[in-house]
């Protein structure tokens, strides 16, 4: 990065040892290098190791194992076992190094920030990548060798008449992710009430931000672009109230709801560039007093915060030529070429299998209710009229187009939220796309044809989607169909970790697409499992019934004025103890923690339905009962 008095990144052409050597030693508040491996639950590893250390022995760092950590260490319970725990850091060379600075501590020498060089790395177990970084790269690897072979051998495919399909040179998978989350002054809270109704009104929503948080809005972005992500926009999204202003003139009981995006990228640098811009944001907030929280659902009743995830193919031509392989030739006349139908096909009829990397956590589930935007159902839609691009928030795939840009053409998955593990769930996408893409090639089926294919009704025979679904619809999925409607045109939704996990043992014939390649191996799925049931059961345990339990204790028979009180009262300490308290009978949550002792996740998974749907009702009870005492 020539120019700069700062080094912000380094790109793969200059990841040679010689090249470092003079870029370290030019910048001697680079003091640390880290190697960044993704374990499978998403979590990226950091350590510091002196910059002198590395540059004495650079050679073999770039060699690759010149790193070791303990496998207990990382998330991949069944793989890296304790009495088989070496891991080894293999470096990444394909991807950009960024530097991470530490606001806090300054070389005396320079002035300047203290930085450490983040590495990309692939986690090796036993001589095999074995991590969420390795599985996205590989998954690419495979997924474009099976579409060329595919293409070259039936070079004709409907949508795609202006170009020969055998002078393709490489493909580029082309990915973004959009990243929401709250803020808030710390030990400080609004009203529920408040938020729901700001949200309701839309009082927020792209509205001005002030105060501390528009000044680290603003260092986010300009922060972004000095490590050249190109940031697209930074703006308020529909949860928050305005925050009060004090005797000093500062802003307290900040509680706003924030997104910010930034341009896509290449396959396995989409979910570097995730973990860079979630640091970025941490820290940038923190360093003005904020708190920040990346959970899908931190606050009951208001909206979540998504991480809509954005896919795309495109095809390098011989001639250098770029060609997006989703737009068709007449962007005016049709949504898709036949390779977008069937990728789009392929989401859809395997999601079932999908979702489970997708929504992996009781957060996440808190989010995904009908009413709030939220992507509870497997349903796409394509718009009105291909020469009318519309948007659809009620489904879970949704298409997006440019009539003036068929470059731009994607599908954005609305479902993944932000500790969603990125690099996992493109790998799942990009398998099912192209589970429905050999399909629809092979079928030769024109663009009506492949149409009317997506827009089946249930019952309807279709060549390649279930029978018994319906997978596309132009309307408010939530105001055009009742509940059992939806379940029984979009399929049922699971609503906890348990319901989705089962996916992967109930759907064999579609873990085979996601297993294709021996790239997301049986054993990886397994240990994800293991390490998502592990998570699942220690969030209820030990977070959700502890947080329960304190609200049940302050919740306390208030000043009675009338039966009417008295009978409130009476319904919400039956309910009370029917939660929290053991008699003749356990409470719902010694049940919880006794089903799980056993072993028993059915039993668990029940009982969790009934605890939240209790606490719900409870809560709204409570809060009628508080309201009606006015003396």
């Amino acid at each position: 990065m020539k120019g700069l008095s700062m080094l912000y990144r380094i790109l793969p052409s200059e990841q040679k040892p010689a090249v470092l050597k003079k870029i370290l030693t030019a910048h001697p508040e680079v003091k640390f290098v880290s190697m960044m491996g993704v374990d499978f639950a998403g979590n990226d590893t950091d350590e510091k190791i002196p910059v002198q250390e590395f540059l004495k022995d650079v050679q073999s760092f770039m060699k690759g194992c010149a790193v070791q950590t303990d496998g207990s260490s990382v998330v991949m319970p069944g793989i890296a076992t304790l009495n088989d725990a070496r891991v080894d850091l293999k470096v990444d060379t394909n991807v950009n190094w960024y530097v991470d600075y530490n606001y806090e501590h300054f070389d005396e020498k320079t002035g300047k920030m203290v930085g450490t060089l983040r590495i990309p790395c692939f986690l090796i177990h036993n001589g095999e990548h074995v991590c969420s970084r390795s599985i996205l790269a590989d998954t690419l690897s495979y997924v474009e060798k099976e579409l060329l072979a595919l293409l070259h051998k039936h070079s004709k495919v409907a949508g795609l008449e202006h170009i020969d399909c055998r002078k393709i040179k490489k493909l580029e998978f082309t990915c973004a992710t959009e990243l929401e989350f709250w803020v808030k002054t710390p030990s400080e809270d609004a009203p529920v009430e408040a938020l729901s109704s700001s949200q309701i009104m839309q009082e927020q929503y792209w509205q001005r931000t002030r105060g501390s948080v528009r000044t680290a809005l603003e260092q986010c972005i300009e922060t972004m672009q000095l490590y050249g992500l190109e940031p697209e926009m930074g703006h308020k999204e529909c949860g928050g109230v305005k925050g009060q202003l004090n005797a000093d003139g500062h802003l307290t009981h900040i509680m706003e709801q924030l997104e910010i995006d930034w341009k896509y990228s290449l396959g396995v640098q989409t979910g570097d560039n995730e973990i860079l811009v979630r640091n970025i944001v941490k820290e940038t907030f923190r360093k003005n007093g904020l708190d920040v929280s990346f959970e899908a659902k931190p606050i009951a009743g208001v909206a979540g915060s998504g991480e809509h995830t954005h896919v795309g193919i495109g095809a390098v031509m011989k001639n250098g030529k770029f060609v997006n392989l989703f737009s068709p030739n007449d962007m005016k006349k049709e949504f898709l070429s036949a390779l977008g139908y069937g990728a789009l096909m392929g989401l859809l009829k395997n999601y079932e299998v999908i979702n489970p990397f997708i929504s992996c956590t009781t957060d996440a589930f808190n989010r995904l209710q009908p009413g709030f935007e939220a992507p509870v159902c497997v349903v796409t839609s394509l718009g009105l009229a291909p020469n009318v691009p519309s948007r659809n928030r009620t489904i879970l795939v949704g298409l997006v187009r440019d009539l003036d840009n068929p470059n731009a053409t994607r599908f954005e998955m609305r479902s993944p939220n932000p500790y969603t593990n990125t690099y996992i769930a493109i790998a799942t996408f990009y398998l099912a796309a192209l589970d429905g893409i050999k399909a629809v090639v092979v079928s030769g089926k024109g663009l009506r044809a492949l149409e009317k294919e997506i827009s089946k009704k249930s019952g309807d025979k279709g060549f390649y989607l279930e029978q018994s679904r319906q997978y596309r619809s132009e309307e408010d999925v939530f105001e055009a169909f009742t509940e059992s409607e939806r379940d029984k045109l979009f399929g049922k939704p699971p609503v906890t970790v348990w319901e989705n996990l089962c996916g992967l043992t109930l759907y064999k014939d579609k873990i085979k697409v996601l297993t294709a390649g021996n790239i997301l191996k049986q054993e990886y799925i397994q240990s994800f499992v293991e390490a998502a049931l592990i998570r699942w059961r220690t969030e209820l345990v030990m977070q959700y019934i502890p947080e329960y339990v304190d609200k049940i204790k302050k919740m306390c028979c208030l000043q009675n004025v009338n039966n009417v009180d008295d009978d409130a009262w009476e319904q919400i300490e039956k309910l009370r103890n029917k939660l929290a308290k053991d008699g003749e009978k356990p409470s719902v949550f010694r049940q919880i923690k006794e089903a799980f002792k056993n072993n028993d996740y059915d039993q668990a998974s029940k009982l969790q339905i009934e605890m939240q749907d209790g606490m719900l009702r409870l809560m709204d009870l409570y809060h009628d009962y508080k309201q009606n005492i006015i003396d």
